[in-house]
This record gives C-alpha cells, structure tokens and sequence, in this order.
C-alpha cells in the first residue's frame, strides 16, 4: 500500500476515525492491527519475518532485565546480544544478499577456473526488512546498554516496530522517543487542530515532492541512465542531476508523510532530512541526509568501533567501515559498496586535508564568512554527492565507469539550444512544470536552510490567507501535474527496495 495510492486514501481516514472514537485503551491494539495489515498488504508471508524479529528482540530485552536485577552477568549478556543479532542480521543476509553472495563467489570460481553453484535463492525481498531490522536492533543495544527501560507490554513493542507510517523506508525510529510515546498512549490528546493540521500540511508538501517532482524527474533519470551509451556529456549530466532530484524528492516525501501522517495520530517522528543539498561538506551532507540511519550507524557502530578517540588512522578506518556498510545496506550490488567507499573516502580525504586548506585559505586570504564562499561550497558538496549518485543509480560498476567516461569524453552544449533535451521523455510544458516545481522546493529548502523551522511551522508563522494560498497551490499542482485518475499507478518509492 502506497502513500501515493488511492488504498492509502481509502486506509487512512478510516483507521483515524476508528483511531479517535475506541476508548483509550484500546488505541494501542488498533493501531497495531492496522499496522500488520498495511504490511501484509504487500505479502502476506512476509509478516512472519517482522514477528520473529520482534519476538527475538523482546525476550532479549526481558532477559537482560532478568540478568540485570539477580547476576548482572555481562558475559551472558554478550552472548544473547551476539545471538540476537546474528539471528535476525541473519534473515536480513538471507533475502537480502543471499543470491548477492552466491554471484560473488561464482564470479571467483569462475576466475580461479572452478565450478560455479548454479542454486539461486528465489525469494521476493520483503519491504523494509532493512528498516524495521535495525529499529528492532536498536532497542535491544539500548536495553542491552541500559540506556532505556525494558518494555514488558508485547503489544506495545510490537507496535513500536511494525507502526506503519515508517515501518517501510523510516525514519528508523529510537525507542527513547517512539516507544516512550507509546507507552502514554492513553493519555494523548488526540483533538489537536493545531496538530492535525501542522500534520496535513506536512502530508500534502510530501505528496507534492514525490507526484510532481519526483515521479516526474524519474522520467529524464531512468531515460538517461537506461540508454546512456546513446547521449553525451550534456545530457548525462542532466540524467545525473534528475536523479539526484529524484532520490531526494522520493526519499524525503515518505519521510515527510510518515512524519506527517504520525503527527495527526498523535506521535512524534524524528526528521531525516534538513536542506541536504544546502550543506557545505560531505560531513555536513550526512548530517542533513538520512539522518535516521546516519545516526544509528554512528550510535551503534561508528563508536564502539572506536570512532575517532584512537588516532586519525583508525578514526579513517572505521569511517571507511562504516560507509561500506552502509553502501551494502542500501543493496545487494557492489555499486553500492562503491558508492558507500567514495562518500567514506571524501570524508577521510576531508580529515587528511584539512590542515592544507587552512593553510591555502590563509595564503590566499580567502574570505570564508560570506556568501560566495558558501555558494562555492555548496557546489562543490552537491557536485561530489551527484558523482557518487552514478554508481548508485547504475546497474553495475561498468556501466558507472562508462557512464563517467562519456561524461569525460564526449562534447555535445548544443542540445540545450536545438531541442535535443525535449527527447529525453519530458516535452517543453513537463520540463517547464519540472523546473517551477524544483524552485519551489528549492525556496522551502532554503527557508528550512536560513530559519531552522519546517513548512508547517513556517506557514504557521504568516497570515492566514498566505498559508491557506500555498496549500491550495499545492493541492492544485498535484491534482493537475501529479499522477492520479482511473487508471493510475501508484509509482513505488524508491528506497521499498533497500
């Protein structure tokens, strides 16, 4: 069930009338039967897999209560944490890389000259395991670590792991904030208009982001990512460009709609995107891009890796292990790791060279509190981020290598002036609508950039005729721009497959 599909149209409103009528103690087990019912909406099977992580990971939980109150015995303790983890990294190995793996080491026997394993596994990857798995994980290392309470109510945890407005692509929810919500669900004050409507408007900018922009860009992305050995420079690079819009737009819309959709339910999500493509570094990018899962990799391995308490040599190594980890929880293909190397290595590169730049700043006397200087870059930061989007996006690192080499090689500016940029699946009124629509995401963008506040609470700010306008506008755009009618498609947000 899509956010972007008339089932969710339907599914919502019914589940918050229910929601805001049941006496308060039933709200808990409603929400958690809505929630497996949005999942098995997609495969039914594949609930079994969100139970058993969450059954592992609440005994977990029970037992290291148990063993903190009696023996306080740290090497059994290990053992279950280790055992917790193994299992359900385990499932997640298994339908996630299971036939990544087998392809690998078939192209290494086939170098060596020995036979290859011909079984394949045959499953269908279930949505969001990524997601839910590592929310799962997450609480049991804080439990583990005792920096939260353990939760004995099974519903309520249960809940807390399955809650579908994020359950599917996040934000990877911390039990310090979504399950101590939910453990005072009773008490909630759910007739919030302020609330309500602070989350509709966050709703209806996600819908706008994903059916205007998003599924619009994908058009010139997958037209020039699909076919790029039949384009040069120019058009490449606006390929490059529409994915870096694409991804942003796609990734960022199911955040804003699960924020949203949770705000109206009464819950507070954590934000996993601000302005990325206003950040001036790659380690200001990370700090503004899947901010959810940049954080849990830095919780729960980047320090007790060591993070950056033993020296630059191992603060470089463990940012290079962390990258490529994340890079391969993206997908089962080496271009992700690849992708997840090159972010890795600009910020060791970064480290090494900081020095060096001071030193030509000061050299140069170059003015570094100025606009210029942050235009610059800002430049720089998203050119470094869309370069490494071609190996995220391609099929396979050759097709990236090619890709950047046709870049590299072959000249055509005179596209932009002979309408050859018309035939790349967007005509002259799409692109005309692609580019408004982009400006307007850049102006909220640069309002979140300068201000620090959201859409909802920006408009909260102005008079009401001017918030009433921009909601109306948006409206409007997507019933006219966006895609919708009888015979619509809901188009599947792209990070359903990581």
């Amino acid at each position: 069930m899509q956010f972007n599909s008339i089932k969710f149209l339907v599914f919502f409103p019914i589940v918050l009338i229910v929601y805001f009528i049941v006496p308060k103690k039933m709200r808990m087990y409603w929400l958690l039967i809505v929630s497996y019912f949005f999942y098995m909406s997609w495969n039914t099977k594949y609930a079994v897999l969100i139970f058993i992580s969450t059954l592992i990971t609440y005994l977990s939980g029970i037992l290291f209560s148990k063993f903190n109150q009696k023996t306080n015995n740290e090497v059994i303790k290990k053992i279950i944490m280790i055992t917790c983890i193994c299992i359900n990294l385990g499932i997640l190995a298994l339908f996630k890389y299971g036939n990544f793996c087998i392809d690998s080491i078939n192209w290494l026997f086939s170098t060596i000259g020995l036979n290859v394993i011909e079984r394949q596994f045959d499953f269908l990857l279930p949505v969001g395991i990524s997601f839910y798995t590592f929310q799962a994980l997450g609480y049991m290392i804080d439990v583990y670590r005792d920096n939260v309470k353990v939760e004995k109510n099974f519903f309520r945890y249960a809940l807390f792991v399955s809650f579908f407005p994020q359950l599917v692509a996040g934000p990877i929810e911390r039990s310090k904030n979504l399950l101590s919500q939910m453990q005072n669900i009773e008490k909630l004050k759910l007739w919030n208009i302020k609330r309500i409507i602070s989350g509709t408007i966050l709703m209806i900018w996600g819908l706008f982001m994903k059916m205007v922009i998003a599924d619009r860009a994908s058009i010139l992305a997958d037209s020039v990512f699909n076919n790029y050995r039949m384009f040069g420079r120019t058009e490449l690079i606006i390929g490059v460009i529409s994915f870096a819009i694409q991804i942003y737009c796609d990734f960022s819309s199911y955040s804003l709609i699960a924020i949203g959709s949770s705000k109206v339910l009464g819950f507070d999500l954590m934000e996993n995107f601000n302005a990325p493509y206003f950040a001036t570094s790659i380690r200001d990018f990370w700090c503004r891009w899947h901010i959810s899962l940049s954080t849990w990799f830095k919780d729960y391995l980047y320090i007790p890796l060591g993070g950056n308490r033993k020296g630059t040599l191992r603060k470089a190594i463990n940012t290079m292990i962390v990258f490529i980890i994340s890079g391969l929880w993206h997908g089962a293909n080496w271009s992700f790791v690849v992708w997840g190397a090159i972010h890795g290595l600009y910020q060791v590169i970064g480290d090494y060279s900081k020095r060096l730049r001071k030193r030509l700043i000061s050299r140069f006397e170059i003015k570094t509190n100025c606009f210029s200087w942050r235009m610059l870059q800002m430049i720089i930061t998203f050119s470094l981020v869309s370069f490494a989007w071609i190996f995220f996006r391609s099929d396979s690192i050759t097709d990236s290598i090619d890709f950047i080499e046709r870049i590299a090689t072959i000249s055509n500016p005179w596209v932009l002036f002979d309408g050859g940029i018309f035939m790349l699946g967007l005509d002259s009124l799409e692109m005309f609508i692609l580019v408004v629509s982009v400006s307007m995401l850049f102006v909220i963008d640069y309002i979140r950039y300068k201000k620090g506040i959201t859409l909802d609470r920006f408009l909260f700010t102005q008079n009401m005729w001017f918030e009433w306008l921009v909601l109306i506008v948006l409206l409007l755009m997507i019933l006219t721009f966006g895609k919708y009618g009888p015979s619509f498609d809901a188009k599947q947000f792209i990070y359903f497959q990581f």
